[in-house]
């Protein structure tokens, strides 16, 4: 037989295979409970001790100790709504696995072309974004996934389009929400496979979910978190009158500059006129010009007398060879003998019937010695 019974958890435990163990007590009464992990996992939030809940279950005994208990196949709280503790879960859960962590927050570029959108194509949210978009940067486009964003088929539609974007990779940002609602209404962006599918995009993700209070699993996991849909619209662009300020006030301080830097320039420059006004570059040249021609004068004349010197010595050098060269004796009558070429300087080098060679200043006469006398003596 099925029971419906209400009362407060004590001794809770949740062992490693995922059953729950406790005890459910009044005022007046308290009773074994246990739920095994088939059922368990369908719990939405975590029981703890204190907490007053509705089970719904079978009564059995516990042989062993003759004691009854319920089985449990169903817990809903009582007092703090179940989607409520199931977010506080979920949201300790994907804490404790570092999806929240600001290491994995992608920034938000300045100056995005395109800007995805996600959300209901006839929300109010989606007017609000391309009018704030077209407003403050016209320059750049919007495109619309549209998603389901309430109801059952909602959080698998919008990660659909998450997938999509990032497929295309036609965006710079990515804009995830709808107006506000209820916690029920908004439950879409409370889902696991929403968070992980905003975790994993390559595509920034600015979340917009609901009002300025309220604050979804999709905020956290987001790379920045708009309290409207206005406000992440405002998030992702920059203000185009405030880019015109920026491009005037930097056009006027740069253009002061450069005048400035000009009007230095230009008094430099009167100072060099004066200083070359001062030293009178032409008679500078004309000092240099008579400087260079006696330069060139004093090296004129080096090189003449040491050209004049050079030839004092060739003509020495000549007449030296002149005086020594034995065909300038031959011109005053002698001449040169020798025997098998070898030049007679004494008698003793010449025998009888050796071939002499003399030579003359016009010829040469060749003869055979018939005698030979050294000093007067045969």
């Amino acid at each position: 037989m099925k029971l419906l019974v209400e009362g407060e958890i004590s001794n809770f435990k949740h062992n490693s295979r995922g059953h729950f163990y406790f005890t459910l007590k009044d005022d007046q009464a308290q009773i074994a409970a246990t739920m095994f992990v088939s059922y368990a996992k369908n719990v939405k939030f975590e029981p703890s001790d204190g907490m007053k809940v509705f089970v719904k279950g079978t009564v059995s005994v516990y042989e062993p100790s003759g004691t009854y208990q319920i089985n449990v196949r169903e817990m809903k709280s009582d007092g703090v709504g179940d989607l409520y503790l199931a977010y506080e879960k979920l949201k300790k859960e994907l804490e404790g696995l570092g999806l929240f962590d600001q290491a994995h927050k992608k920034p938000i570029p300045r100056f995005p072309k395109t800007i995805g959108v996600i959300t209901s194509p006839t929300g109010a949210a989606i007017k609000d974004i391309i009018n704030t978009i077209t407003r403050r940067y016209p320059l750049c486009s919007v495109i619309l996934y549209p998603a389901i964003v309430q109801g059952d088929d909602s959080k698998e539609n919008i990660v659909k389009q998450i997938k999509l974007a990032n497929y295309d990779n036609l965006c710079d940002v990515l804009i995830v929400g709808r107006g506000g609602g209820s916690i029920e209404d908004l439950w879409a962006f409370n889902e696991k496979i929403v968070a992980y599918a905003i975790y994993e995009s390559k595509i920034p993700i600015i979340s917009a979910v609901g009002h300025e209070i309220d604050f979804t699993i999709a905020d956290f996991v987001s790379d920045v978190r708009a309290a409207t849909p206005t406000a992440a619209a405002e998030i992702a662009t920059p203000n185009i009158d405030t880019l015109k300020q920026n491009v005037n006030y930097y056009v006027d301080t740069y253009t002061k500059r450069i005048k400035f830097i000009l009007e230095q320039d230009k008094l430099k420059l009167m100072n060099y006129d004066r200083r070359i006004e001062a030293k009178n570059p032409l008679s500078i040249l004309s000092h240099k010009k008579e400087l260079l021609d006696k330069n060139v004068e004093r090296i004129n004349t080096l090189i003449y007398h040491i050209m004049m010197q050079k030839k004092h010595e060739y003509d020495m050098v000549k007449n030296r060879l002149e005086l020594n060269n034995p065909l300038s004796i031959m011109d005053r009558g002698y001449s040169i003998s020798s025997v098998d070429n070898k030049i007679v300087s004494d008698a003793t080098m010449v025998k009888v019937d050796d071939i002499l060679t003399t030579k003359m200043k016009n010829g040469t006469v060749v003869s055979k010695v018939m005698e030979v006398k050294v000093d007067g003596r045969k």
